[in-house]
């Protein structure tokens, strides 16, 4: 039983960024259609968002649907947004109650009126809230972001308001659908797929990965502990070298 206690600061990641991976699997070994397992995830969802607000994360970034997912089967994909946009309504109240800041990232192109309307109600109700930023990407691929983001730059340039000499990292950062956020130091993956998938591939640059086995609504409290605690050992040198014991 994982004890509900903050740990010591410095430990935590400052945003965590989870593939959310497993649901089809794991409403196929409880003999249930692919949708239970959408719905069990939702429900994973709320308990790691709540609980990496209550231990002081900075941002929380879950992939949600990527700009991949459009290939599943149509009646998957419409009901998948149908939960999306429900979901969104129904935790509104909640992430104001938790001080909980909802942005979505992704393109708006090909999503439903009806995510992009609960989507927006909730970026405009919890603008203000100043704890976790918790960000949702739909229809996200990290590929398109950095070419949103250098077709951003062109333009700009072709508009005589940004000379090329001045574009560096920070001004393409600027521009991705993440700016004004730490990137994230730890990446979690569920469900034992050892892959990136398309899912900022600017910001995890520098994150520590961790890969977990446990399907994603399987994926709870204690398994988010246990992850941090792998963190919160890991050396982070960022291409440095590790000081010795005799310096």
């Amino acid at each position: 039983m994982v004890k509900a206690e903050r740990p010591e600061p410095g430990l935590l990641p400052r945003h965590l960024a989870i593939i959310m991976d497993g649901n089809g699997r794991w409403a196929g070994r409880q003999g249930l259609p692919r949708l239970a397992g959408h719905q069990a995830g939702a429900r994973t969802v709320d308990l790691v968002t709540t609980e990496c607000a209550r231990l002081g994360l900075e941002a929380l970034t879950l992939y949600s649907f990527s700009s991949e997912n459009w290939k599943r089967p149509a009646d998957e994909v419409d009901a998948l947004m149908t939960l999306c946009q429900a979901h969104l309504v129904d935790q509104r109240a909640r992430m104001i109650e938790n001080g909980i800041r909802f942005r979505r990232i992704g393109r708006r192109e090909g999503l439903p009126t009806s995510v992009l309307d609960a989507s927006d109600a909730c970026e405009e109700a919890t603008r203000h809230c100043p704890g976790l930023t918790l960000c949702l990407a739909l229809n996200y691929g990290g590929r398109a972001e950095l070419t949103d983001a250098a077709r951003t730059l062109a333009a700009e340039v072709a508009a005589g308001r940004l000379d090329p000499e001045s574009i560096d990292e920070a001004a393409l950062e600027a521009r991705l659908d993440t700016h004004g956020l730490p990137d994230p130091d730890l990446l979690v993956r569920t469900a034992g797929e050892m892959r990136i998938s398309n899912f900022l591939l600017w910001q995890i640059s520098y994150a520590e990965l961790v890969v977990t086995d446990v399907t994603w609504p399987d994926f709870g409290t204690a398994e988010l502990h246990a992850a941090f605690e792998v963190f919160a050992g890991r050396a982070r040198r960022f291409g440095a070298i590790a000081p010795t014991a005799d310096g």
